[in-house]
């Protein structure tokens, strides 16, 4: 399944996503492929405290239901240091993992291939995963264009 908004990421529906392992807020690292057995939504987010990406990450916060009826786990990917993840999450109190995709510099976002290298920064790009890992959905935005929660929750109950 795949919106019809935003355009195609480097990642194709049905693969396999690379595995990973990012800092967390608090600087403890968090393994992709360790949280198989669970659908994963990793939403990646141009910075912290920008309108847009604090708006998304607010409702992803204030909806967790969403989340919490399929048993997802919720990765929110940005280039920010650890640092800055730690204030944004305590700030708008976030309690699901900010991870740092700092350095080397993007390195998360180019593999799943939406890193822009004009800006430095990822595009606003979410990829949910089934239970075994493999992309089932995937949705990148244009620049200034928020995500649709409800997408999230569709696709969630189409992995069951």
């Amino acid at each position: 399944m795949t919106s019809p908004q935003g355009e195609a990421a480097g990642l194709e529906i049905g693969s396999a996503a690379p595995d990973f392992e990012l800092p967390n807020q608090f600087g403890e690292p968090v393994r992709l492929s360790s949280l198989q057995g669970s659908p994963v939504v990793i939403v990646f987010y141009p910075f912290a405290f920008s309108r847009i990406c604090t708006g998304e990450l607010a409702e992803i916060r204030d909806r967790w239901d969403v989340f919490a009826a399929s048993g997802a786990r919720v990765l929110a990917v940005s280039v920010d240091s650890k640092f800055a993840l730690r204030a944004f999450a305590e700030a708008e109190r976030y309690d699901f993992p900010l991870l740092a995709d700092f350095w080397p510099h993007g390195e998360v976002a180019k593999r799943y291939g939406i890193f822009d290298e004009s800006s430095g920064m990822a595009r606003r790009g979410t990829f949910i995963l089934d239970r075994e890992g493999i992309v089932r959905f995937r949705v990148i935005n244009p620049a200034g264009e928020a995500r649709d929660l409800g997408l999230y929750s569709s696709a969630l109950a189409e992995i069951g």
